[in-house]
């Protein structure tokens, strides 16, 4: 569930999405399991070593990954983003269009006024035009529907939520074409 963020003095107005941890327990097992058994190896075959030092190596990337900045507010002036990669604070104004795509990424289309250098790694799901991967909704808590309700709010007109509805739904209403006819 989005929670507004009240510390920032506009009255709760933005929302702030929260990194999604379910990798957490699993790289702390890792890297615990792998230690015990680089303890419990001692001098004993190199192959149990190497596989024990390789779970603890990838326990480590994993952990890291979790535990890296993360932070992403929708507000009405703008979106704030600090992930691997991509960190500023960006006006709706910067944009020339955002969409939400069937992968669960939020992309936008750099508008005349955005810096030059951001990545442009992801393609407009309609038009195809080059975009810049904001946030992968697969690592937030909150759910896409939650995200699309505050994006058409703050960012309006230029916010398309371009994922695929039900077989046999309209694109533009939503609607079963089959029922409706």
């Amino acid at each position: 569930m989005m929670h507004p963020d009240t510390g920032d003095g506009n009255g709760g107005n933005d929302v702030e999405l929260h990194r999604n941890r379910g990798v957490l327990p699993l790289a702390l097992v890792c890297v615990a399991g792998g230690v015990m058994v680089l303890a419990v190896a001692g001098d004993g075959p190199v192959l149990r070593m190497l596989v024990a030092l390789g779970i603890v190596v990838i326990g480590v990337k994993v952990l890291v990954g979790a535990l890296r900045p993360f932070r992403c507010v929708l507000g009405p002036e703008g979106l704030e983003v600090r992930r691997p990669g991509l960190r500023g604070t960006y006006p709706w104004e910067q944009f020339a269009a955002l969409a939400l795509d069937d992968a669960g990424r939020l992309v936008g289309v750099p508008g005349a006024g955005l810096p030059p250098g951001l990545p442009v790694t992801a393609r407009h799901p309609r038009d195809g035009r080059p975009a810049v991967e904001l946030l992968d909704l697969r690592q937030v808590r909150e759910s896409p529907d939650e995200v699309t309700a505050a994006l058409t709010r703050y960012a309006g007109d230029r916010f398309t939520d371009a994922r695929t509805g039900p077989a046999g739904a309209d694109d533009e209403t939503g609607t079963d074409r089959e029922a409706t006819a």
